[in-house]
């Protein structure tokens, strides 16, 4: 099947999206309201995008289709120019799935999921103290597309616990983390335990010596 996008609708657009690009890290994002309430929300329209300087970016779409009313997350963030990515695992995918319930305004997301916080290290925004990595982030600008934002954020802090992280390098073990991605649909998530393949790169002086 062809789809076109001049004609697709964006509901159409948005299926076949999250369906093909994926599966999806996902970003579970502390901001605070200007009352000091804590807000909490998941997104896996996310991804690093460079690394000097470390940007990261996520997409965030307004209410609904019919608004241009932001959602408390870019609101937060165009206010206050801090947040953090709190790296979603196995073991809080049930309480980021309820910081994903539309609550009315006022209601902290944290408090509902029964999440504790913990001071960050740069930023005033607090992360997750029960997420085993964070990334505290500053807004490096936010790009009005449509009826969506892509905010770009610069990372000024990493939190990892000492035992996901290999030293050496240093490196995550990102093979004992057990981080979670988002595929296609409400409530459908894949595992990362047990599940790690390794295709290690082909040098070029290797690849010109490979039988044809």
């Amino acid at each position: 099947m062809k789809f076109d996008m001049e004609e697709a609708r964006p509901r159409e657009i948005y299926n076949m999206l999250i369906g093909l690009v994926a599966p999806r890290p996902i970003a579970l994002i502390t901001t605070m309201e200007e009352n000091g309430t804590l807000n909490a929300a998941p997104f896996s329209a996310y991804n690093y995008l460079c690394t000097d300087p470390p940007i990261v970016g996520i997409g965030v779409a307004n209410r609904s289709a019919d608004e241009i009313v932001p959602k408390d997350t870019a609101r937060n963030i165009r206010r206050s120019g801090e947040f953090v990515i709190n790296v979603v695992t196995e073991d809080i995918a049930e309480q980021m799935n309820i910081c994903a319930t539309d609550f009315p305004p006022g209601i902290s997301e944290v408090e509902m999921a029964n999440l504790e916080t913990a001071p960050s290290a740069v930023v005033k925004v607090p992360r997750i103290a029960s997420a085993h990595a964070a990334l505290e982030c500053r807004e490096h600008t936010t790009l009005e597309i449509g009826r969506s934002r892509i905010v770009l954020g610069r990372v000024v802090s990493i939190y990892v616990e000492d035992q996901f992280v290999d030293p050496a390098g240093p490196y995550i073990r990102s093979e004992q983390l057990h981080a979670i991605g988002r595929m296609n649909g409400l409530g459908s998530y894949v595992r990362t335990r047990d599940s790690f393949l390794n295709i290690p790169r082909i040098p070029y002086e290797q690849w010109k010596n490979k039988p044809r």
